[in-house]
């Protein structure tokens, strides 16, 4: 058994590998056969460990206290086939945004592993923009990428960011935020994921350049090109207004995977009013082609642009893809299937308070149709579970054995009188 001798103590054992006797040192462990190491020794070995990455990313985070993103491997990068199966098993529907986000994610990281490997060609990244209505995945397909990949991940609103200068958030403080998610370490921030949500109400108020100053539209988007492209930042690490004093923190934008999401209300009209256009004389059998239930099929950059965005920053979203809205079979499957569905989530909350809940099917069935009568996609499942579950939560017994079974008499009596 291994014995400590400390400081002061009559031990007169030396360190078997530097020499230092028991009183010169804090520590002093001895082993079998008269061996012995001191603390500093330890110390000293435990430094090589980690600069040669020998030892453990976990055993490091514990040292210190906080929790590290290990550097990204090619064994580690999955092919874009098992990331859709990955968001499959969280988001349901939305084939053709899982396609399209597996692949520019799968591109993304191949490029990082492949820096210095590639002198003649130079890879560009692949910022994403999501367009869709509300309660559709946006953040939730940008948190799992996030998940899977172990990586620093951060939401942003751009509703709150104005143009330096004026009353608002500086667009550097997008970076601030991932700083925290990645604990400060900056080399693990440059690799990581930024979703920028809202990115449609930064859009200019008309197709035409602004005459006034438009601080929180056009000033904004002009403030992003930089970042999104990718350049060095000074950041803020607390925020640059309330602590002018700080030091500053470098960080390069260059590897950083950036996400918009937006609702983009209305753009369907612009979509509708392009294809008619191209839809005139020869071309007009076309017209015919058009899916008028699922228009955002249709979405081009040029939509963007019509809406608000500017060109430049367009360009610098060079993948764009939509979220269908979510039909009643779809809102129906959210409920039950995902690992992480909302009736699970019921579930284990009363479980921990060793209470079996059920819902019955007409139940669930009930649930959906209100949530498409509201419009308000997947969230507005959870609003309206809330209201059936409010007063069972509330008045549910506290360490006892039981069930609770929800009829549709039930539901429906807490749904009319929320309404």
């Amino acid at each position: 058994m291994t014995q400590k001798s400390r400081k002061g103590t009559s031990n007169e054992g030396h360190c078997s590998f530097c020499g230092a006797g028991a009183d010169e040192v804090a520590l002093m462990f001895n082993g079998a056969a008269g061996a012995s190491i001191c603390s500093n020794c330890i110390e000293h070995g435990y430094g090589l460990l980690v600069e040669h990455n020998i030892i453990g990313e976990e055993t490091q985070s514990k040292s210190k206290g906080g929790k590290k993103f290990r550097p990204l491997k090619r064994e580690d990068l999955m092919r874009p086939d098992r990331i859709k199966s990955f968001l499959d098993d969280y988001v349901i529907g939305q084939e053709s945004a899982k396609r399209y986000m597996s692949v520019a994610v799968y591109n993304h990281y191949k490029r990082l592993l492949a820096k210095g490997k590639t002198a003649d060609v130079e890879l560009d990244k692949s910022n994403i923009v999501l367009v869709g209505p509300t309660g559709t995945g946006k953040t939730l397909l940008a948190r799992t990428i996030a998940r899977l990949l172990h990586v620093p991940f951060s939401i942003v609103d751009a509703t709150a960011l104005t143009q330096a200068g004026y009353v608002g958030e500086d667009v550097e403080s997008i970076l601030s935020r991932l700083l925290q998610a990645a604990d400060y370490d900056v080399e693990a921030a440059e690799r990581g994921i930024i979703f920028i949500d809202e990115i449609d109400k930064i859009a200019r108020k008309g197709d035409n350049p602004s005459i006034t100053r438009d601080v929180s539209g056009e000033g904004v988007q002009q403030a992003l090109l930089k970042i999104l492209e990718g350049t060095v930042v000074n950041v803020p690490p607390q925020g640059g207004r309330k602590h002018p004093d700080q030091k500053y923190i470098q960080v390069n934008t260059s590897n950083i995977l950036f996400i918009c999401g937006g609702a983009f209300d209305g753009i369907e009209k612009k979509i509708a009013t392009r294809l008619n256009t191209n839809a005139i004389g020869y071309g007009s059998s076309a017209k015919q082609r058009i899916n008028e239930h699922n228009i955002m099929h249709y979405i081009q950059p040029q939509d963007l642009r019509s809406f608000g965005l500017i060109p430049e920053l367009i360009g610098r979203l060079p993948v764009l893809t939509y979220m269908e809205p979510l039909e009643r079979e779809a809102l129906r499957s959210i409920l039950t299937e995902p690992k992480n569905s909302i009736i699970r989530q019921y579930e284990c909350l009363m479980e921990l308070d060793n209470i079996k809940l059920t819902f019955e099917e007409e139940v669930l069935d009930y649930i959906v149709d209100k949530a498409v009568e509201f419009k308000l996609g997947a969230r507005g499942l959870r609003s309206i579970c809330e209201a059936v579950m409010m007063d069972i939560m509330f008045d549910m017994p506290v360490g006892e054995n039981g069930e609770i079974r929800i009829t549709l008499d039930y539901a429906k009596s807490k749904i009319d009188k929320a309404a």
